[in-house]
């Protein structure tokens, strides 16, 4: 049965039809509703803890202004000791979270951007801990965002790194396998931490059965200068491999970090360079403070913490960054 019939028949059977800007993947690119686009996007990690719709439409409707079409949100998230996460270990839903994801994933589709909704493994009692609540976290985030054709899966934050966010490339293949089971056009990919080496990228298309690769690259002052000739190297890989996928710089450097504070120029810089190099798509990355003895408190959080006492994500904003986001909408205009 042709993918596309299927998931028409599994929509029906749910009582739900597609909803939002639909994202598939051609060659090396991302296209939205069959149109090419290069996803330019923002870190939006604690979006579920924001109950009140409106600070979440201003953010939405000035990121569209300013030209973003992506935003990654994490499902499980627990920051400050307040966890938002939309779904249990065991993979039962958590209200309210799972209807403020629906609704973020709505919003966005309003406006014709795609959402990265983003898993990460790691210590109990928040968090998948083992393959088993994996794979139920994942079927039923499948099963409940099938209507939302605009969101794709990092089934692994950081997959690679060799702590609790570890998951081995096999259990990688079998989360995606269990994920487009359920709905057969879903893309998926699984991070890395890091560049990902050569051996790292073809295993991940082959046997990982990713539909496109995301690292996260280093964050020293060098990075921007770097990710054309990097992003090239990803894609010969790939052709070597016999297997070309998009490139997608899902988490770059960004301010607060503690080693080395990006300018406007570097986040210009790399995001040119991500463009000129071939890639698919590049985030403005952002979150808290860390590092710091000056600000104990990881004070500006951004997108980490947008409650009400924190503020939405653009009010968070440093002056760098919002020197940033001005140049960036100058150019484009």
């Amino acid at each position: 049965m042709p993918a596309l019939l299927f998931s028409l028949l599994a929509f029906s059977a749910v009582g739900h039809f597609p909803q939002g800007a639909a994202l598939s993947v051609q060659d090396t690119h991302f296209l939205i509703d069959d149109q090419p686009a290069f996803l330019l996007g923002c870190s939006y990690y604690g979006a579920l803890g924001v109950d009140n719709v409106e600070p979440i439409i201003r953010d939405l409707d000035d990121l569209r202004a300013h030209g973003f079409n992506w935003i990654r949100v994490w499902v499980t998230w627990n920051y400050s000791e307040n966890n938002v996460s939309a779904v249990a270990p065991d993979g039962s839903p958590r209200h309210p979270y799972m209807a403020r994801l629906k609704r973020l994933c709505r919003l966005t589709g309003q406006r014709g951007m795609v959402v990265d909704v983003t898993v990460t493994r790691g210590d109990p009692p928040d968090f998948p801990s083992n393959q088993t609540e994996h794979l139920a976290v994942m079927q039923t985030l499948a099963r409940e965002l099938l209507p939302f054709r605009n969101v794709y899966f990092d089934v692994g934050n950081e997959r690679n790194v060799g702590d609790a966010r570890h998951v081995p490339m096999a259990e990688v293949a079998e989360l995606i396998e269990a994920i487009k089971t359920i709905d057969p056009d879903r893309l998926c990919t699984a991070s890395d931490g890091g560049d990902i080496s050569r051996e790292d990228v073809i295993r991940l298309i082959n046997e990982g059965g990713v539909d496109f690769i995301c690292p996260h690259r280093p964050r020293g002052k060098d990075s921007p200068h770097e990710t054309e000739a990097k992003t090239r190297d990803y894609l010969e890989i790939m052709k070597q491999a016999a297997r070309v996928v998009p490139v997608h710089y899902q988490e770059p450097f960004r301010r607060g970090y503690g080693y080395y504070p990006p300018t406007p120029v570097d986040f210009l810089t790399d995001l040119q360079q991500a463009r000129d190099g071939g890639a698919a798509g590049w985030c403005f990355h952002n979150g808290s403070v860390r590092h710091d003895d000056k600000v104990p408190d990881e004070r500006p959080r951004r997108s980490f913490d947008m409650r009400p006492e924190e503020g939405r994500l653009f009010d968070q904003l440093d002056d760098v960054e919002r020197e940033f986001l001005a140049r960036l909408r100058s150019r484009d205009e």
